[in-house]
């Protein structure tokens, strides 16, 4: 408790503050212990794959006092990456890249402006103290979110808000002051399953509940290893990550545009040819990918997606492409381009057998 302090007006005071940096929605929650069962439950039922780091620090997600001693708030805010452009899923020569990856890497964007913010924060309650979190660390970002009212927890498993939909980036201060607290909004899915039914891998296993290894964001992202050979045709042309649950969404389809420079897509990501980029050296990809999250793949993975969606392309045209792909010293890239070449073969046989 800040003694003498009106925790109404300075709470209005931060906002006011979130709000000049740039941030488009945020939220305030008590800083209390999240209940365990959702986790532990997705945990023990293997849903997080590789994602071995779900897995640790298990107390400390859950409780907000074990990362920062004393925490009394947690601040949740928001900030809207939407950019309004059609993404080439009808266009099986290119690949397609989720928006969020589109432009540049949203963790420096946002640490710069929460780590603004708690200075701001710290200039008005100088015995403040605070840690800020961009989608690392022990913190459940879509449960404090919720808590502090940004919006419900959608059935695609994504925060969802009336004003914003789900394009939008969550970061969190925790500080170890009080302040003024929203309360959780109400869920507006209604008896919608747009989401569930359109994902191509069944991923949505039940309302808000993902079984990441089925994920295409997952798979082409998080996963080091190979694609299962079941899923590879359903995922089509999507390269790194995946937005059809959230194209989906009649929510977003109201969702306003992002002003933030730094989010709008670089032309490269828009809709890039699989050809090309199945020819980037790693140094390319170093240079291409500079300061931007496709960077998290690493080379190997985005050569590894880029094969499957060639596979998936039904081209001929791509087989030479593939055949160089399979000559890689890289196991991973080449076993994924042995399979594009034959399944392209057997979609021409295919053909040739209904001519």
């Amino acid at each position: 408790m800040l003694a003498g302090v009106d925790l109404g007006a300075l709470t209005r005071r931060i906002k006011t503050e979130a709000s000049r940096l740039g941030f488009d929605a945020v939220g305030c929650a008590p800083a209390a212990a999240a209940p365990d069962e959702r986790l532990k439950r997705w945990l023990e039922l293997g849903y997080q794959g590789q994602m071995a780091y779900m897995e640790r620090n298990q107390d400390k997600r859950l409780d907000p006092g074990l990362v920062l001693e004393g925490a009394r708030t947690i601040l949740s805010l928001a900030l809207n990456y939407r950019h309004d452009y059609r993404l080439p899923y009808d266009d099986p020569s290119r690949g397609a890249v989720s928006r969020y990856a589109s432009g540049d890497d949203y963790h420096d964007v946002i640490r710069e402006r929460l780590e603004d913010l708690l200075g701001a924060i710290q200039a008005l309650a100088p015995a403040a103290r605070g840690r800020c979190y961009v989608d690392t660390g022990p913190v459940m970002d879509k449960h404090w979110a919720v808590q502090s009212g940004l919006g419900w927890l959608g059935k695609h498993s994504n925060v969802l808000s009336k004003q914003a939909g789900s394009w939008f980036f969550l970061g969190e201060i925790l500080l170890d002051i009080e302040l003024e607290y929203d309360l959780p909004v109400p869920d507006h899915c209604g008896t919608c399953t747009r989401c569930i039914e359109a994902c191509p891998t069944e991923a949505i296993v039940a309302e808000g509940v993902v079984d990441s290894r089925r994920c295409i964001s997952y798979l082409t992202i998080e996963l080091r290893e190979d694609i299962p050979e079941a899923l590879r045709e359903s995922m089509g042309n999507l390269i790194f990550g995946c937005d059809i649950c959230q194209d989906v969404c009649p929510w977003n389809s109201k969702a306003p545009l992002s002003t933030v420079a730094q989010f709008a897509p670089r032309e490269v990501n828009r809709a890039p040819s699989l050809k090309e980029l199945s020819r980037l050296t790693p140094e390319e990809f170093s240079r291409r990918y500079r300061k931007s999250p496709i960077k998290r793949s690493k080379w190997r993975g985005l050569m590894r997606n880029v094969a499957v969606a060639m596979g998936n392309s039904g081209d001929l045209s791509m087989l030479d492409d593939l055949r160089r792909m399979a000559r890689q010293p890289d196991e991973l890239v080449s076993r994924h381009a042995r399979w594009a070449i034959g399944r392209l073969q057997e979609c021409a046989n295919k053909a040739s057998d209904t001519d």
